[in-house]
């Protein structure tokens, strides 16, 4: 063999070897990075723990099964529920108008859609009670043309669930819409089919796993909406009192119930999470 050939199969060989090393060297993760990476972690988490660990089991289903805890239940799923369908209603179509019109102020009305994530809940229950309480400037038109009053009722929570969850399926849906291919769309139209014909026959099924995943998130952030309805439709029992309520209320006179009430809901969000793991958990 040539000194060349020597020293280009060298040349060769050389890179193969050092390169597990390399790879090595490039997946150690720094100590000035895992402590505070496995600290963060351990805040999560251990309040979790600790939930699971001091539950009653031996009780739980007594706890589940009482009177008030059943009364809370049942009264968030309900609202929740009628919380996600106004969401869909409304929010759908307002997600079109986002992603797929020209409208003067876009930016401005995604702002403003989008706010509910950022503001505190309880500044929400203020602004709906001014504008929507008996002396509110839409509130007291119904009341005295409809003799209709909202604060402090069930449609109450509805509407305070409905405030804060709309803008995560709005912002599922526009997604989903600038994901989805336009043509279909034109291919519609120039068919002879209308815009909203389009809209149903086309778009829908184009963007249901986006509605699909929007309602879910939104659903689960009505059940556990706490600040804005309480605010607004106040803590009675039977009519106003949801689950994150009852865990509050519960907390200072029964505090079994209360972590029975908080299971619950982490239950509930775990299955969220599980569910939505494709879409909203995986990587690339």
């Amino acid at each position: 063999m040539s000194p060349r050939t020597s020293r280009s199969a060298a040349g060769v060989a050389a890179p193969s070897a050092d390169l597990p090393r390399r790879r090595r060297r490039a997946h150690r993760v720094p100590v000035a990075l895992l402590l505070p990476a496995l600290l963060g972690l351990a805040f999560l988490t251990l309040p979790l723990v600790g939930l699971l660990v001091r539950a009653p089991w031996g009780d739980l289903s007594e706890q589940l099964t009482s009177p008030e805890v059943w009364e809370a239940l049942r009264l968030s799923l309900i609202c929740a529920t009628a919380a996600t369908g106004v969401s869909l209603v409304l929010g759908v179509p307002l997600a079109w108008l986002l992603a797929r019109t020209d409208l003067p102020g876009r930016r401005l009305v995604r702002a403003l859609v989008t706010l509910p994530l950022v503001l505190p809940p309880v500044v929400g229950g203020v602004a709906l009670l001014l504008v929507l309480g008996r002396r509110g400037i839409v509130g007291s038109w119904l009341d005295s043309a409809f003799g209709i009053t909202l604060p402090f009722t069930t449609t109450g929570v509805i509407i305070a669930e409905a405030f804060v969850a709309m803008p995560f399926l709005v912002i599922s849906v526009e997604g989903a819409l600038r994901a989805a291919d336009p043509r279909y769309e034109e291919a519609a139209a120039t068919l002879g089919a209308s815009r909203l014909t389009a809209f149903r026959r086309v778009t829908l099924p184009l963007i249901a796993p986006g509605i699909a995943a929007g309602a879910v998130l939104a659903w689960a952030r009505a059940l556990g909406e706490f600040g804005a309805t309480i605010t607004f439709a106040g803590n009675f029992p039977g009519r106003t009192q949801t689950m994150p309520l009852a865990v509050y209320l519960a907390m200072e006179s029964d505090p079994q119930a209360a972590i029975a009430l908080s299971l619950v809901l982490l239950v509930v969000s775990i299955a969220v999470l599980v569910g939505l793991r494709d879409r909203w958990l995986s990587t690339p």
